[in-house]
């Protein structure tokens, strides 16, 4: 007599219901789409404070040489911060428009 093992499953998607031009046509695909968004929100803002802590570890273990060793970590954690956050710019990150590279000095 064993126990029964059971997996949970999770609705990790857009509702397929919602209207963007008319947001307000359906209240509970709007409230679900709300819902799905502040959800995607918090995983981009764990995933960024992760890469944070990776970067913190590989700048005290490398030490003189972490620009040269942590480079890579430094760029997914810029790419990570890009565009997340509870700001006043509520607009999903695409459409923040394209990301801005550093301009070359001539």
């Amino acid at each position: 007599m064993g126990r029964k093992k059971f997996t949970v499953e999770f609705d990790e998607t857009a509702p397929d219901d919602f209207d963007p031009s008319n947001p307000y046509k359906d209240p509970v695909a709007m409230l679900e789409m709300r819902e799905h968004i502040v959800r995607e929100k918090w995983i981009d803002i764990e995933k960024a404070k992760i890469l944070g802590e990776k970067l913190k570890w590989c700048y005290r273990i490398e030490g003189v040489n972490h620009l040269q060793k942590c480079r890579h970590l430094v760029q997914q954690y810029l790419d990570a911060t890009r565009g997340i956050g509870w700001g006043k710019d509520g607009r999903h990150p695409s459409l923040h428009g394209p990301k801005v590279e550093a301009a070359e000095s001539e």
